[in-house]
């Protein structure tokens, strides 16, 4: 198993497993493979992303991708790692793809002086909860997720002056 930081010569590959996600969690032809590349291009590989992505390879294969941003600030003067996505292809599950892609997020955090590494995790979706729980995390229940979307985003945003903050 290799894993490595994707750049943007990654990127077709990549668009072939984030349509796979898609399609995972949203149902066949989602998102196309077209679709992705630009979207890809020029929203994830965006200067202002934030986001890294790594690259699991099986025998040179693309076979799972995380996203993460490391974060600052967080408690006593450290970072915050928070993976976005983890994703592995069908034919590579549970064969230690997620584990080796999250061990090197944890390396990278701690290299970069992170004290943590959170993310979230759809409750439709046991199994992801359990290897979590597996591989040693612990499950933040004290903690609320807010989202702002869609037409709430859009109203929001053009509503709240800066004088009214």
């Amino acid at each position: 198993m290799e894993i490595a930081i994707c750049d943007a010569a990654d990127i077709p590959e990549l668009a072939t497993l984030f349509v796979e996600m898609e399609s995972y969690y949203f149902g066949e032809g989602s998102v196309n493979y077209e679709e992705m590349l630009r979207y890809l291009s020029e929203k994830v590989f965006s200067t202002y992303s934030g986001v890294m992505i790594i690259g699991g390879r099986k025998e040179g294969i693309l076979v799972g991708f995380a996203t993460f941003s490391l974060l600052f600030p967080a408690p006593r003067c450290s970072g915050q790692a928070f993976m976005k996505e983890l994703f592995t292809s069908e034919t590579a599950r549970g064969k230690g793809v997620g584990r080796a892609l999250i061990q090197f997020i944890a390396t990278f955090a701690l290299e970069h002086g992170c004290s943590r590494l959170d993310w979230t995790a759809e409750e439709s979706n046991p199994k992801a909860g359990e290897f979590y729980l597996s591989i040693g995390a612990s499950l933040i229940e004290e903690k609320q997720y807010f989202r702002l979307e869609n037409k709430e985003l859009k109203t929001f945003a053009s509503t709240l002056s800066p004088d009214s903050a």
